[in-house]
């Protein structure tokens, strides 16, 4: 670090231009972003990162650059979120655990990206899930709830920790409006299903999504047709769990036989029941906190992993839910 007045300059050395490229973005767009958190000034010129500032903007920018280490070192792309958690982790003291989360490889997808939690939450989440029987998680869209338990299940299928993959998700409109729809019940429910798909095709790629699907490894289906089964040698998850009553809340938990384990997510502010109708996502997670065996994530608007506007969607969102539930009641 050499002096220059009030401020410094700092010379951080990158391996390859491969690992120069990820760090440095389009257009150089990450070191734009990690000059505006940071209030340093960041060059690249070749293999060298210059950061000039003051020494604490320095230390910040620097430090940030070491904690992504993981993500660039391997030619990826390295997002705001992945800046905003190593910022997180750095105000709250945190290094140690963003640092083992950055090795916390889950899988790679069909497209050669490495595919781990993103922040600390979602690490603690992936945690959860390789520990516990039942997980839920909570949280709003784009928080990577269905995506991490897909990648683990799809991890533990392939390991053979477990026999078959089940996912489900209430078919909310499965009434009168379904009917409209052509074909069988089950063309009529795809829709509905085609999230759990678009997470399966990303990890295994449609050639081989479609095999284990006709050979029975894994299957997509609607909550009705878990009723009734034993759900043994597997791992299953219930995905827009919000939309469940409490009656098939119980019914699907109550289907978790031998040498399996469940993931229950979903989003409590955007429950879609009709009249009224309690969510039993919002029970249960109520009910079976700090029962052993079972574990309770709550992923927040930090925890977006989508577009940068999702999460400042999120936010506003939730401010106007505050507001709305500190009005006074009219008489």
């Amino acid at each position: 670090m050499s002096e220059d007045g009030a401020r410094s300059r700092f010379v951080f050395d990158l391996p390859d231009p491969e690992a120069a490229l990820a760090l440095a973005g389009a257009a150089e767009s990450t070191l734009h972003r990690l000059e505006a958190l940071t209030g340093a000034s960041l060059v690249l010129r070749g293999l060298q990162l210059m950061i000039t500032g003051r020494p604490t903007q320095i230390e910040r920018a620097a430090a940030v650059v070491e904690l992504v280490r993981p993500i660039w070192q391997d030619g990826q792309a390295v997002s705001s979120v992945d800046l905003q958690a190593a910022l997180g982790a750095l105000s709250s003291g945190r290094e140690d655990d963003h640092a083992a989360m950055g090795e916390q490889v889950l899988a790679r997808s069909q497209t050669g990206s490495m595919l781990r939690p993103r922040t600390l939450r979602q690490k603690h989440y992936v945690d959860a899930m390789e520990r516990h029987d039942l997980t839920f998680a909570l949280g709003p869209a784009g928080t990577g709830k269905t995506f991490l338990a897909t990648v683990l299940a799809v991890r533990m299928l392939s390991e053979r920790k477990v026999e078959r993959l089940i996912l489900t998700r209430p078919a909310v409109e499965a009434g009168e409006r379904l009917g409209f729809l052509p074909g069988d019940l089950q063309q009529k429910v795809d829709p509905y299903l085609r999230p759990l798909y678009d997470a399966l095709h990303t990890l295994l790629g449609p050639d081989k999504t479609t095999v284990l699907l006709e050979k029975g490894v894994i299957e997509v289906a609607p909550l009705a047709y878990m009723r009734g089964r034993t759900l043994s040698d597997a791992f299953v998850i219930l995905d827009e769990a919000q939309n469940t009553t409490p009656a098939q809340m119980r019914m699907v938990l109550t289907r978790l036989g031998e040498r399996s384990r469940m993931v229950v997510t979903g989003d409590v502010t955007q429950v879609d029941l009709p009249n009224g109708l309690p969510s039993g996502l919002v029970e249960a997670s109520d009910v079976l906190d700090g029962v052993e065996g079972v574990a309770v994530c709550r992923l927040t608007s930090a925890d977006v992993v989508r577009h940068p506007l999702v999460q400042r969607v999120v936010e506003a969102y939730a401010r106007l839910d505050d507001q709305r539930s500190s009005r006074p009641l009219r008489r």
